[in-house]
């Protein structure tokens, strides 16, 4: 075993994973980071890997001769090829200090690899909320219902014909939250039902895949979705109808629970906050 978990527990101060973001509390243990050590070998998804549903092979590896595991403190690196190249390293430790040791072997890594970027990713407690981070939040589907939300909110092969085209348009019209991605996923039959909101016959927000899979101790888990609203008709709450029919989705289908991720004080994140989430953490990225 590489990793000793008395030294690894005490810092890890928000349950995020290298590869594999956040991961539900109790599934948090010394196995999980063993595992994405092993996986950097085969290249393979781990069985619980969230990415794994979206098929070919896994892009972000674990360095694991790079990695530092001191009692106070442990630097991950991973890399990832895509576009120019990115590594991160994921800086578990109690200090201040652990930030600028991630920043030197990020940036060391990066000119040597020869990739463009070199980031710095640092897991904060739920109590230590950073202006510009991300905030990891879980929806625990067992403590309530999650009735289903009145709303013109519906999967989008069961709108009409003539809806349906409009979703084409909102994708590319919402790129950047990654629908138009998600839209390459439906039409090749290859993610779960999305969901969809339509004002006079016209898409304008969209939320999935809706998709259930177990995670590392077999607890079914309703796994993260793309979620978006056309900027000209927020403000009228379609974004909670959706979000609410998601969770009534993920509840009726058997899910344990679902893992948020939002932007620190941004219109999600507010969201999340409104409807009683539980905050789990944070992580705040920096450039080495």
């Amino acid at each position: 075993m590489f990793f000793r978990w008395d030294w690894l527990r005490p810092v890890l101060t928000a349950p995020i994973v290298p590869t594999l973001g956040p991961v539900h509390p109790d599934a948090l243990t010394v196995s999980m980071f063993e595992d994405i050590l092993r996986a950097a070998d085969t290249g393979d998804f781990l069985p619980y890997d969230k990415d794994r549903r979206w098929g070919g092979e896994k892009d972000e590896k674990v360095l694991r001769e790079d990695v530092v595991h001191q009692p106070e403190h442990t630097l991950i690196p991973t890399l990832t090829r895509r576009g120019r190249g990115t590594v991160k390293v994921f800086a578990y430790g109690l200090r201040d200090s652990v930030v600028e040791e991630a920043a030197e072997l990020a940036a060391k890594l990066a000119a040597t690899l020869d990739v463009v970027n070199a980031r710095v990713i640092r897991p904060l407690g739920p109590e230590s909320a950073h202006p510009h981070g991300t905030r990891i939040h879980l929806k625990d589907f067992t403590t309530g219902p999650c009735p289903d939300p009145d709303g013109p909110v519906r999967p989008v092969t069961d709108w009409p014909a003539s809806v349906q085209e409009t979703f084409a348009p909102f994708a590319e019209a919402m790129a950047v939250d990654g629908l138009a991605f998600l839209h390459a996923r439906m039409q090749a039959g290859r993610c779960g039902p999305v969901l969809a909101s339509a004002v006079e016959d016209r898409i304008v927000g969209a939320i999935g895949p809706m998709e259930i899979r177990p995670d590392a101790i077999g607890r079914p888990q309703l796994l993260p979705q793309y979620f978006a609203v056309l900027p000209e008709t927020r403000g009228q709450g379609l974004g909670r109808v959706l979000w609410r029919a998601a969770m009534h989705w993920g509840q009726s289908h058997g899910a344990a629970y679902q893992l948020l991720q939002t932007k620190v004080n941004g219109p999600s994140d507010r969201l999340c906050q409104a409807e009683g989430l539980t905050s789990l953490g944070f992580t705040h990225t920096t450039s080495a």
